[in-house]
Formats: C-alpha cells, sequence, structure tokens
C-alpha cells in the first residue's frame, strides 16, 4: 500500500508540472497585453511602459519567461500581481479561506443529503417518493446556477429582505465576537444553498444508479432469506458494495471545489477564489491565474489520491488488489 501511495504522488507530481507548462503556454497565448490593465485607457509615454513591461518580465521571450517562472516557483514564489500589487500567494491565500467557509459546508450537506435521497428513492422506483426526488434533483442539476442565485436575490433579499444579497460581510455595521459570525452565516444562506442544490441534484442520482443496481445481486436475496428487515440489509450490505460511484463522484466535486463557485462567487460577489479568477481573467493578471491553475492542480492531484485510498478502505476488494500489486 505504501508503495502504491508514493507511486500516485510521483505520478501527481508529473501531472501537475504538466498542467503548469501548458496552463502557462494558454494563458499567455490568451488575446490581449496584461499591460493595457496595467496602464489603463490613458497614454503615457512609451520609455515609461517599456519600463513597466520590463519590470514584469514581460519583455523576456515565452520560453524564458516559463523558465523564470518554473526557478521562482521551486523557491516558493508564485509571483507578483499585476492588477493587485501583492504578492500571488498572499493574495489567493486571503481569498482561499472564503471559498472554503462555501464550498466545504455546502459539500458536506449535499453529500449527506444526496446519499440519503439515492437510498431512500431506489428500493421505491417507479413510486411518488421516487418521482418526486427525481423531479428534484432534475431540478437541481438542470437549473443554471446563476440564474437561481439571481431568483433567490430577488425573493429572500429584495423582496422580503430576510437575508442579505451580496458580500461576506456587513458594509454598514461592524460586528465582533458572536454577531460578527451570525453575520456571516446570513451572507453565507443563499450562495451556499445554491451551491448544495446542484451537488445534492449530482449525488443523489448516482446514488439511486447505484444502490438500484445492487439491490439485484444475489446477496441481496441471500439477506433477505436469513430473515433481515428491510432497512438493515439496505444500509449494512447493499450501500458499502454501491457506494464507490458515490466516493468517486464526491471525490470529483471536492477536487473541483477550489473553483467550483465561480458563476455563485460572481453573482453574490463573494470575496472567494472565484471572483478572484474572473478578475484576474479581465485584467490579464497572468501570475494570479497562474497561481490559481496551481492550487486547483494540487488540490485536484491530492483529493484523487485520497479517493483512492479511500476505496481500499471502504472496499476489502480493492485492498487486496493494491496488496497484490
Amino acid at each position: 500500500m505504501g508503495r502504491y501511495l508514493l507511486s500516485r504522488l510521483a505520478w501527481g507530481a508529473l501531472i501537475v508540472l504538466a498542467i503548469l507548462v501548458l496552463n502557462f503556454l494558454i494563458v499567455h497565448m490568451v488575446p490581449g497585453d496584461p499591460l493595457d490593465a496595467l496602464l489603463g485607457d490613458f497614454p503615457v509615454p512609451p520609455a515609461y511602459a517599456a519600463q513597466i513591461r520590463a519590470d514584469f518580465g514581460l519583455d523576456k521571450p515565452l520560453s524564458t519567461q516559463l523558465g523564470l517562472y518554473l526557478a521562482n516557483l521551486l523557491q516558493g514564489h508564485l509571483g507578483f500581481s499585476f492588477a493587485n500589487r501583492m504578492p500571488v500567494l498572499d493574495l489567493i491565500l486571503s481569498r482561499l479561506g472564503p471559498t472554503m467557509l462555501l464550498m466545504f459546508p455546502a459539500l458536506l450537506c449535499a453529500t449527506a443529503l444526496g446519499v440519503l435521497l439515492g437510498v431512500t428513492a431506489a428500493p421505491r422506483a417507479g413510486s411518488a417518493q421516487d418521482s418526486a426526488i427525481t423531479a428534484i434533483s432534475l431540478f437541481g442539476y438542470s437549473v443554471p446556477v446563476f440564474w437561481l442565485g439571481q431568483m433567490l436575490i430577488f425573493v429572500f433579499a429584495i423582496r422580503m429582505g430576510w437575508l442579505p444579497a451580496q458580500g461576506m460581510t456587513s458594509v454598514r455595521d461592524q460586528y465582533t465576537g458572536l454577531p460578527a459570525v451570525l453575520d456571516v452565516i446570513r451572507h453565507l444562506v443563499l450562495p451556499a444553498f445554491c451551491v448544495t442544490i446542484f451537488y445534492i441534484a449530482v449525488i443523489s442520482r448516482v446514488a439511486r444508479a447505484s444502490v438500484a443496481e445492487a439491490l439485484h445481486h444475489d446477496y441481496v436475496l441471500t439477506a433477505k432469506a436469513k430473515g433481515l428487515s428491510r432497512r438493515r440489509v439496505l444500509w449494512t450490505h447493499v450501500l458499502p458494495n454501491a457506494i464507490i460511484p458515490v466516493i468517486t463522484v464526491v471525490g470529483y466535486n471536492f477536487g473541483l471545489s477550489v473553483t467550483g463557485a465561480i458563476l455563485v462567487e460572481t453573482v453574490f460577489a463573494w470575496p472567494g477564489i472565484g471572483s478572484l479568477f474572473i478578475a484576474s481573467i479581465t485584467n490579464r493578471d497572468y501570475p494570479v491565474l497562474q497561481g490559481i491553475f496551481l492550487l486547483t492542480a494540487v488540490f485536484v492531484v491530492l483529493v484523487n489520491i485520497a479517493t483512492d485510498l479511500l476505496y481500499a478502505f471502504v472496499d476489502p476488494r480493492v485492498r487486496s488488489s493494491h496488496e497484490a500489486r
């Protein structure tokens, strides 16, 4: 198992390196000049523009810029943001907390509710309860997140005035202690609901299909023949054998959680990685884009490795296969 983990880490490092190089080339091939974002629309002397381009290394060949970027990366330097005038690492870390605050609770809640709905619907295929759960799943999966977010703002923030429309904290009031926590929670409700409803739909559909398939296996008939209750058969025998596809989709969603709420953060002006990503594209802020790509690639690789290890923990057959290798 240890050798398998080391091999996965080695492959993960190669994948991250390939992603870094590919993203670097793609970002620099996008039309537009970051100097336009730095200088604005006002005319400046050509000498000053050349000096700014040289200060940020934009006057060097692309291969030289790539080599300097990788060399600085090995030293822990992700570069300097053109638009925000601060180190990229500090900027990303300042935005990472709000994104994790939005995504992780929403994903955990979506996982629990999605599995519960899928397990509830699968044994009752064709019933009114199954149809209702399927309809909710289809709605959550098909409705555009940006439209749902705007409707929630219109109903609960503008018309009813129950919840704030945008931001993470109140601008007019400066809270401390418990009131500050409650203020953040109030701002979190609407964007977290948008994220949760989408992932509930995805996870519940996968869980329902996987459990429905597992219900037709022979070990289910054997368990029922032994006199076990329907609930015990479902949760003790069926779910452990049907959980692998659910773990796959949950791991995939957690891997993309760093930038998975780009539209939600944009609609609700949530100060996270997603909104920073959109702003960096607009400003042609190459170092920030590369830093976000690096963070996402590393996080996705680590979550995939953790998912593979979780397979071995949940399913003894996977563990035996790893040990045989």
